[in-house]
C-alpha cells in the first residue's frame, strides 16, 4: 500500500499529470460526457425523464390549484336560491379538483350527509392520485441515478487496476486515464441528474399537501352550507 502511495505521489509530480490535467480544464461537455463511457447514456436519458416529469407535473399542479377566491360564495348563493343546475354547471366551468369534488356534492343534494361526505372523499382519493401520477419515478431517478454513477466509478476503478496489472506495473498516465475518467465522469453525471430529480420531487409533493389543505378546507365549507339551516 505505501509503495502504491509513493508511486502514485511520483506520478503526479511528473510534468505530464500537469499537461493532462490542463487539457482536461480544456474539454467540452460533449467531450467529458462520451470521458463517462456507455453508462453516461442512461444517465442523460434519466435526467431528460426528470425534466419532463417535473415540468409536467408542476404545470398540472399550478392548473389544479387555480381557483376563483369567490367560488364557495358563489355555490353557496346557488344552492341557497335552490340552483342546483347553476352550481353544477359552475363546478364544470372551474374544471380544477376542488370544483370537481364540490359538483359530485352538490349531485348527492338529497341523500343523507354521511354519503355526500364518502363521495367526496373518493373524489378527493381520486385528484390526488392523478396529481402524484409520475412522481414514483421521479423519486427512483433521484435515489437510482447516484447508484448509476457510482456503478460507474467502481467500474472505472475496476479497468485502472486492469491497466495497470496489464502494464506489469508499469505506470503510464495515458493508460490509466480512461478508467478515471469513468470512474469520475460518472459519479459527477449521476449527482448532476440525481440532485435536482431529488429536490424536485421534494417540491412538488409539497405543492401537493398544500393542495390536498385546499381541498380538505373546500370540503368542510361545503358541508357547512348543505348543513345551514334553510331560510
Amino acid at each position: 500500500m505505501i509503495d502504491f502511495l509513493q508511486t502514485a505521489e511520483a506520478v503526479a509530480a511528473t510534468p505530464e499529470v500537469a499537461t493532462v490535467a490542463e487539457e482536461a480544464t480544456k474539454m467540452g461537455l460533449w467531450e467529458l460526457f462520451s470521458k463517462g463511457g456507455w453508462l453516461m447514456w442512461p444517465l442523460l436519458i434519466l435526467g431528460g425523464i426528470a425534466v419532463f416529469i417535473f415540468v409536467e407535473r408542476f404545470m398540472a399542479i399550478r392548473k389544479a390549484s387555480g381557483l376563483d377566491m369567490n367560488f364557495m360564495n358563489r355555490i353557496r348563493d346557488y344552492i341557497s336560491d335552490g340552483k342546483i343546475r347553476a352550481a353544477v354547471e359552475l363546478c364544470r366551468k372551474t374544471n380544477t379538483p376542488i370544483a370537481r369534488m364540490v359538483e359530485k356534492g352538490i349531485e348527492r343534494i338529497g341523500r343523507p350527509m354521511s354519503d355526500i361526505q364518502t363521495a367526496i372523499e373518493n373524489v378527493a382519493n381520486l385528484e390526488v392520485s392523478k396529481l402524484e401520477n409520475g412522481l414514483p419515478f421521479l423519486a427512483t431517478i433521484s435515489g437510482g441515478a447516484p447508484m448509476i454513477g457510482f456503478l460507474g466509478t467502481v467500474i472505472g476503478m475496476v479497468q485502472t487496476f486492469m491497466d495497470m496489472a496489464a502494464a506489469g506495473g508499469t505506470i503510464d498516465l495515458s493508460l490509466l486515464a480512461g478508467g478515471m475518467y469513468v470512474a469520475m465522469v460518472t459519479t459527477v453525471g449521476g449527482l448532476v441528474v440525481g440532485i435536482p430529480a431529488y429536490f424536485g420531487y421534494n417540491y412538488l409533493v409539497a405543492r401537493i399537501e398544500k393542495l390536498v389543505f385546499q381541498m380538505e378546507a373546500n370540503s368542510i365549507a361545503f358541508m357547512d352550507i348543505l348543513n345551514q339551516p334553510v331560510k
